[in-house]
């Protein structure tokens, strides 16, 4: 098994054997390029934080000495110095799309004496326990209001039933005991951990708890007034249009958002979008000139 190595020289694009002045110019220089605050690309503040990532290693003696030994797990030898938490070294394996695991093709044991030293293997014996690991896992609003069971499957082959708790929250772990990587010599296996990770919706804009989506209301409607349905996670609802309601009013339906932290539901807030028709009847037509003639509205003076 082999965790994903970031080449952080090809990074900032200096060779390995460049100077802290050369290192330092390219950071600099690639820094002002992909600043989010000036570059306006889609990966620009991802570029931007994996310049400062490298930067920060490469432009440290002592950390660039262990990313020159160990590449990816330099961070992890910190933390493990005595070589028994196994499950650093290897780091936390993100999973795309519904859940998926990357594994490389390298061995354990390899990596085990890479970093140990050639004889370590020989040198440890009894039970080792598995490796943790971590994936994340997509879920629509509806899927995480609603929980329950669901069958995750892996890029290598493998799958995993979990119970999705009802109402879990973006970045809320859930812990699978028992289903992460297998151990050694009769050790227990690892645990795995899903990360949620709520998807865009087509309807509703998450704002926290709080929930926004876009009413759309006829030019009658917002000038008489009207009571018209409107979804929510749970169900169509139905929401009062006061009369007089101009495009952008907000209309909030309390407790029906997502969960909140400490009980409770956050607000759902349908803003009003007045819509008139594409194309008109004769009657319609006829309807509109005669309002454009005795009406003295005007919405430019209104504005003013």
């Amino acid at each position: 098994m082999a965790v994903e190595y970031k080449d952080y020289y090809e990074v900032l694009g200096v060779p390995q054997d460049a100077s802290q002045d050369e290192i330092r110019r390219a950071y600099r220089k690639l820094a002002r390029e992909y600043h989010p605050d000036l570059n306006r690309e889609s990966d620009a503040e991802e570029r931007f934080k994996e310049l400062g990532e490298a930067y920060e290693v490469l432009s440290d003696p002592d950390k660039r000495e262990r990313y020159d030994q160990l590449g990816a797990q330099w961070r992890a030898q910190e933390r493990a110095p005595d070589g028994r938490n196994f499950e650093d070294f290897f780091g936390r394996q993100d999973f795309g799309g519904d859940v998926r695991v990357e594994f490389g093709d390298a061995d354990f044991s390899e990596f085990f004496e890479r970093v140990f030293g050639d004889g370590a293997a020989a040198q440890r014996s009894g039970p080792l326990r598995g490796l943790d690991r971590e994936a994340v896992l997509d879920l629509s609003l509806e899927e995480a209001l609603a929980g329950g069971r669901r069958r995750l499957s892996f890029e290598d082959g493998g799958s995993v039933d979990a119970n999705i708790p009802a109402g879990v929250r973006e970045g809320q772990r859930i812990r699978l005991a028992g289903q992460g990587g297998a151990g050694r010599d009769g050790g227990p296996s690892g645990d795995l951990y899903l990360r949620v990770r709520l998807k865009p919706h087509p309807t509703f804009r998450r704002r926290g708890e709080d929930l926004d989506l876009d009413l759309p209301i006829a030019p009658w409607e917002a000038s008489l007034g009207a009571t018209v349905p409107v979804p929510t996670l749970t169900g169509a609802a139905r929401v009062r249009v006061p009369a007089g309601s101009s495009s952008g009013r907000r209309l909030r339906l309390r407790g029906r958002g997502l969960p909140k932290p400490g009980g409770g539901h956050g607000d759902l807030h349908a803003i009003v979008r007045i819509t008139v028709p594409k194309q008109l009847s004769e009657q319609e037509r006829d309807l509109f000139e005669k309002l454009a003639e005795v009406s003295e509205f005007d919405p430019r003076e209104s504005r003013a």
